[in-house]
């Protein structure tokens, strides 16, 4: 399409369309803007591959599916139908099989599919691109265990002697097939699911008129899951069915609660791409810039856990339009990037990633903060620990990063704006139940993190230790510990003791209800937790000590059992100076008794020892 003579529009971010993005999700002209920039650039790397690839790629000049026909085609249809074009184009999967295209080219990408399979997709494009645009032609494909995918319209799924082999598309008279020499497979309409061989992409919809919104439910193309592709995995009909009626729901809650929010999806979500649920509780879910408007998601638990995710990862596909425009920080040329906390993840993140956290749980904080009071359903108490819990995962990440000095004049803006919307939010009236529950997993989150990836210097741990086994009054007052970050890939599940909440006030923990729920059970559902973890999630913070206790005494160095510890003394009203070193700084504890036992093979006693620490911080 080099030769088409197009034109790009120029693109910027007036100062308007940033605040309104960072208040919430701006009117139809910034969606606009974002969408039309996320144009351009699918055009731009269109050139860019044209570039790369025009004095020929060996595997792919001599190869089975020539790039010339493909760029010839996509060149008709954009002149014969620029919008058939665009929908092919827009497509999140296109975006992402660009991106993946041109890092293969460049050898930043170690993916194992053959280079002509990779770069071949770009015919299936413009074989989407030519029946949307009702033009006659034959071009070659690439086929993929046994699917010819035709982008936005569905596969052929063919006999083929091994993973990869292409087949022909054939289109005369609006009608298209796929053929290869032992079967030809004609391409139908999602409505039409009749034909023998073909499986057509499916689509959600829900809301009617000017409050419609329609997702292709994507389990075909390779390119919908990333970071590497995927062979298709077909959902049954009732998976659909299931789909289409969570949707339904999410979506009618999502035009209730948050109409501007809605208003801005239908402009800029295109398709799910369902992956392997997790368990109960706990869904998965991604996206990223380079598929611009697709979500990657498990199937939810029910339709508010999935219009919430649809906020979370709308709310990182606006920030990703964003940053293809403008930039919020500086690049660090370090070869060792800082890590940074951020509340909502088990690894330390660097502020790129962080600051997509920020934007994606600002919007997660708001949808809480609205729903929790319009929820008609059994479990109110759910919706208040939400909005307790994020807002002040929230509140904590800003603190860290708001004057980070990598941030540009833009960036520092715009998460001052951020900043200052939740520090409105953090005086409304949560009810003391699950306010305190919300507290109680924000710091057991950020200590259990700690106590995994934060290292005091061994000088200080070992004079530490000494003066332990000396009895001495406490640590020296004015001791520098030399903490340092050292990321501890073993560190999962971080988030046990808000998911055992979730259960809680579900009342599905096991199989009772509420706060007696055998803790046993409770930690067979969730991945991650202890037994102390459960006990303190049900409200028995005294039962919750002494299985900590007993953790630590079998495994001295348990992270989890250190953090854990720290929560159940804090809630227990009992032993403040342990409880405080514990909360705000367990990896100190966790470290001198690791000291400890190397030198003289015996643990301290926990809470003393958290305690005898404890006398050297100063007042929080």
């Amino acid at each position: 399409m080099s030769g088409s003579g197009l034109v790009l529009p120029r693109h910027r971010v007036p100062a308007e369309s940033l605040i309104a993005l960072a208040e919430g999700d701006g009117d139809d002209h910034v969606l606009d803007l974002l969408v039309s920039a996320e144009r351009s650039r699918r055009l731009l790397l269109l050139r860019l591959l044209d570039e790369m690839t025009s004095h020929g790629v060996p595997e792919v000049s001599d190869g089975p599916v020539p790039l010339t026909p493909a760029w010839e085609l996509l060149a008709r249809a954009q002149h014969a139908a620029p919008d058939a074009v665009d929908k092919v184009l827009m497509y999140p999967q296109t975006g992402m099989w660009l991106s993946s295209a041109l890092r293969r080219l460049r050898g930043t990408d170690r993916e194992t599919t053959p280079l002509w399979v990779v770069l071949g997709h770009l015919s299936a494009v413009a074989a989407a691109a030519g029946i949307r645009a009702g033009l006659d032609f034959t071009i070659t494909v690439p086929m993929r265990h046994g699917y010819a995918l035709v982008p936005t319209l569905g596969a052929a799924e063919l006999t083929a002697p091994g993973p990869w082999t292409s087949a022909q598309v054939e289109a005369a008279a609006g009608q298209a097939w796929i053929t290869t020499p032992n079967r030809r497979v004609q391409v139908a309409p999602d409505s039409d699911r009749g034909r023998p061989g073909w499986r057509p992409l499916r689509w959600i919809t829900a809301g009617n008129g000017d409050s419609e919104l329609a997702l292709a439910l994507d389990d075909l193309d390779p390119y919908r899951i990333y970071p590497r592709p995927s062979a298709p995995q077909r959902l049954p009909d009732d998976r659909v069915a299931r789909w289409q009626e969570l949707f339904e729901h999410s979506w009618a809650l999502l035009l209730r609660d948050e109409p501007q929010t809605a208003t801005a999806m239908r402009r800029g979500l295109i398709s799910f791409s369902p992956i392997e649920a997790g368990e109960r509780l706990r869904p998965r879910s991604a996206s990223t810039g380079d598929a611009f408007g697709g979500v990657l998601v498990s199937e939810p638990d029910d339709a508010v856990q999935l219009a919430a995710t649809m906020v979370h990862e709308f709310q990182h596909t606006k920030l990703s339009g964003l940053l293809h425009l403008t930039s919020l920080y500086t690049a660090d040329a370090s070869q060792n990037e800082e890590r940074l906390y951020a509340p909502w993840r088990d690894d330390p993140r660097p502020l790129g990633g962080l600051l997509q956290g920020i934007y994606a749980f600002t919007g997660v904080t708001r949808f809480w903060r609205t729903h929790r009071h319009s929820d008609v359903g059994r479990t109110p108490e759910l919706g208040h620990f939400e909005f307790a819990l994020w807002r002040s995962q929230l509140w904590s990440a800003f603190e860290s990063v708001c004057d980070h000095w990598r941030l540009t004049p833009l960036g520092r803006r715009f998460l001052d704006t951020l900043r200052n919307r939740c520090a409105a939010w953090l005086d409304d009236p949560v009810p003391d139940v699950p306010g305190r529950l919300g507290r109680m997993c924000a710091a057991h989150h950020r200590a259990r993190w700690r106590a995994h990836h934060l290292r005091p210097a061994r000088e200080w741990t070992d004079a530490t230790a000494l003066r332990w086994i000396d009895a001495a009054d406490g640590p020296a007052e004015s001791a520098e510990t030399g903490t340092r970050l050292a990321p501890d890939r073993s560190a999962m599940h971080l988030d046990s003791l808000a998911t055992l909440v979730r259960h809680r006030l579900q009342g599905t923990s096991g199989h009772g209800a509420g706060q007696n729920t055998d803790p046993t059970r409770a930690v067979l559902q969730v991945r991650g937790a202890l037994e102390g973890d459960a006990l303190l999630a049900a409200g028995q913070p005294n039962a919750a000590r002494r299985s900590y206790l007993a953790h630590l005494s079998a495994d001295p160095d348990d992270a989890a059992a250190w953090a854990g510890l720290g929560g159940a003394l804090t809630a227990e009203g009992v032993e403040p100076e342990a409880a405080g070193l514990l909360t705000r700084y367990p990896e100190r504890a966790r470290a001198v008794q690791r000291a400890l036992v190397a030198s003289s093979g015996r643990p301290g006693d926990p809470v003393r020892l958290a305690a005898w620490l404890g006398r050297a911080l100063p007042a929080s």
